[in-house]
């Protein structure tokens, strides 16, 4: 058999444990399930940083967010090779379809030799999908991914039909290139859906999919805000959710959640079956992952940036040549993806921050930073201990995953595994540049700093830095804030 042809399938905010293969016992994935049954799954796959950019960039090429010097939704891109250029290079015919968030140039091709572009913020002039939209009808519906700012998080029924879901367009695009694509020639397509990255707008009647009031509550440990970061409290505070507990609310989000997870399932199985008919699917690689997940009320919160599990751990699943049925526990990162698809594809392989997925690597540490310097929240993750310093709390969080799975409970500041936490700390300084110097005894202290409540000097430092006012209850602006208006941060999520 020649080189193999290989499919990249991403969702956005996609948590791994969403998942039926992932464990969940009533989400509706058979697609994916059946995927998983078919190839390797990774038990422990994490984002190298939780918010969408800096994971991409990571993603595409095979660095850390240190080394692409991008650390959240605001910085641009490194202009480093991208596996995708390594593969047209090498002679495959490369093809991306929906959502790829490139900065600074939404429309870059950044290796890709074709892409239908499709993205959360755009024109009919400058975007596939509006223009698809438009010439099909429905060039009047002014929000078709959902309505954002203080509906960001109150789930929607989509203002576009099944068969006009962006979901489903990535899907027909897909298909479309999988058709035409020629036979003489090995490809990589890269299929990336927007859902369910909120708002939760799944189309009719999918919305109805799950019945609310019959899905579990989040997952809310006793004294797991003690777990929480500024960051959690900040992003709950722009994405208006933290006003209260509504339990039916709170349901109803979850279904609309895992209805946009189950159409996006569905749309999966349209391409994977398009890829039997063309003869091709023996000779392909499928991998199917995310790039970051959400809390979808657990802890109490929503959204991503955190190093906490329903925001960092990722499903990691590759099906196909070199990778049959198996469930691995090693741990991965979304930067193994680069240099495992060109080590497939037999291509330049450069050395990167990420690892070949090909081989195992026991006792592996992976690596996770949002942000930098004052503002920086950095994970050194082992097989068995979560190591988390947040700056801007001063404050260190330590989880056992052998014994605590679940994460509910912060051991840092327990004496008895004073040598771990040191041990941990050695990790981090080492392989943060940003922490080579920082003394983390004079720097943390075993203090929450909740919303509402007169924080520490750090979280002050923190929150005043990121334009939220800690003491009121409305988002307000201040001069050495984010470079934009809290309307534009928000057009970035």
């Amino acid at each position: 058999m020649g080189r193999p042809n290989i499919l990249l399938i991403v969702c956005d905010q996609l948590r791994a444990d969403a998942l039926g293969c992932y464990g969940n016992t009533f989400s509706r994935t058979p697609v994916l399930d059946q995927l998983a049954h078919d190839g390797t799954v990774f038990e422990s796959a994490y984002t190298p940083s939780p918010v969408c950019v800096p994971a991409r960039a990571c993603l595409i090429t095979g660095n850390e967010p240190q080394t692409n010097d991008c650390f959240d939704n605001g910085y641009p891109m490194p202009a480093a090779p991208t596996f995708m250029a390594r593969l047209s290079a090498g002679g495959y015919r490369t093809h991306g379809v929906g959502k790829m968030h490139f900065t600074p140039e939404p429309r870059a091709l950044r290796g890709f030799q074709t892409r239908d572009h499709g993205e959360e913020f755009g024109t009919v002039e400058d975007d596939d999908y509006l223009a698809f939209l438009a010439a099909s009808g429905f060039g009047h519906v002014e929000h078709p991914h959902g309505l954002r700012d203080e509906m960001y998080y109150v789930p929607q029924l989509s203002q576009v039909p099944e068969e006009l879901h962006f979901s489903h367009w990535v899907a027909d695009r897909s298909i479309d290139f999988l058709e035409t694509a020629s036979a003489e020639q090995p490809f990589f397509l890269w299929s990336s859906f927007i859902a369910p990255h909120p708002p939760f707008a799944p189309p009719s009647p999918w919305h109805r999919l799950y019945e609310p009031s019959l899905l579990p509550d989040p997952f809310e440990p006793q004294g797991g805000d003690g777990l929480l970061t500024a960051y959690d409290r900040l992003q709950a505070r722009y994405k208006y959710r933290d006003g209260g507990r509504d339990r039916r609310l709170w349901q109803l989000i979850r279904a609309y959640y895992y209805a946009s997870v189950s159409f996006v399932d569905a749309q999966i199985g349209r391409i994977l079956g398009a890829l039997r008919k063309t003869g091709r699917s023996e000779d392909t690689l499928v991998v199917f992952t995310a790039d970051h997940g959400e809390f979808l009320g657990d802890y109490g919160t929503f959204g991503k940036r955190s190093f906490l599990d329903p925001a960092a751990r990722v499903p990691l699943i590759l099906s196909g040549p070199g990778f049959g049925p198996e469930r691995r526990t090693d741990l991965a990162s979304l930067t193994d993806i680069a240099p495992t698809l060109t080590e497939a594809a037999t291509v330049d392989r450069p050395p990167v921050d990420g690892l070949s997925l090909r081989e195992k690597h026991p006792g592996r540490l992976v690596y996770g930073q949002f942000q930098q310097g004052e503002l920086g929240l950095y994970a050194v993750i082992g097989e068995r201990w979560k190591y988390v310093w947040s700056a801007p709390d001063g404050r260190e969080y330590l989880i056992d995953r052998r014994t605590d799975p679940r994460e509910s409970r912060n051991l840092a500041y327990n004496p008895r595994v004073r040598e771990i936490v040191l041990a941990q700390r050695e990790n981090a300084r080492k392989h943060f540049a940003g922490l080579a110097g920082i003394d983390f005894d004079a720097e943390s202290a075993n203090v929450a700093n909740p919303l509402g409540a007169p924080p520490g000097e750090h979280a002050l430092r923190a929150l005043l830095a990121v334009g939220l006012d800690s003491e009121a209850s409305t988002i307000v602006v201040r001069p050495g804030g984010w470079p934009e208006a809290p309307e534009a941060y928000r057009a970035r999520e």
